[in-house]
C-alpha cells in the first residue's frame, strides 16, 4: 500500500505589527516549516485607517490624511520585506501583505479569501481588564476563522488566575 503525503499546511498567515513582541513567533514559523512542506508563508501587517482622539482628524484635510496613510503603508511594507528577508525558509515561497481597515477584521477578512489554513500570531497574554479595555485581536481571529490558530505568547508572559 503506498501512502501519498499530502501538504498539511499550504499558507501560512503571520500576523506581525513591527513589534519584538509579534516576531517572537519566528522561530516557530521555522519549526513549524522544517517540519511540514509548506506552499507559501504570507507575512500580514494592518496599517489602520488615520486617527486622532476624539475625532480632531477632520480638522486635518482628506489629502493630508491620505499622505499619512499612504506613509504609514510604506513604513508597514518596508518592515514586512525586512523581516521577510532575515527568514530562512528554504524552498518556500514567502511573501509580504499589507492590509488596511481595523487590524481583527482586516486580518479576518484576508485569512478568509485567501485560504489560510494556519495562522501562527503572538499574543500579549493579557487578561481580565486589560483585555477587555484592549480587546485581543489574537482572540477575535482564534473565535472568527475556521483555520487552526497556533498563539505564541510572548516571553515573560506570567500566567493568571
Amino acid at each position: 500500500m503506498k501512502i501519498v503525503e499530502r501538504q498539511m499546511y499550504k499558507h501560512i498567515m503571520v500576523p506581525l505589527d513591527g513589534s519584538e513582541l509579534a516576531e517572537c513567533v519566528l522561530p516557530h514559523l521555522n519549526a513549524v516549516a522544517g517540519g511540514c512542506e509548506i506552499g507559501k508563508v504570507t507575512l500580514v501587517r494592518v496599517v489602520e485607517p488615520f486617527h486622532l482622539l476624539r475625532g480632531y482628524e477632520s480638522r486635518i484635510e482628506p489629502e493630508e490624511q491620505k499622505h499619512l496613510d499612504d506613509d504609514a503603508k510604506k513604513v508597514a511594507r518596508d518592515y514586512l520585506e525586512q523581516v521577510a528577508k532575515r527568514l530562512k525558509l528554504d524552498g518556500m515561497k514567502v511573501q509580504t501583505e499589507v492590509l488596511y481597515g481595523k487590524t481583527a477584521d482586516a486580518l479576518i477578512d484576508y485569512a478568509r479569501k485567501n485560504d489560510v489554513d494556519l495562522v501562527i500570531i503572538s499574543t500579549h497574554g493579557r487578561s481580565g481588564v486589560s483585555r477587555w479595555v484592549w480587546g485581543s485581536v489574537a482572540d477575535r481571529i482564534l473565535r472568527h476563522i475556521c483555520a487552526p490558530v497556533f498563539m505564541v505568547r510572548a516571553p515573560g508572559c506570567f500566567p493568571s488566575v
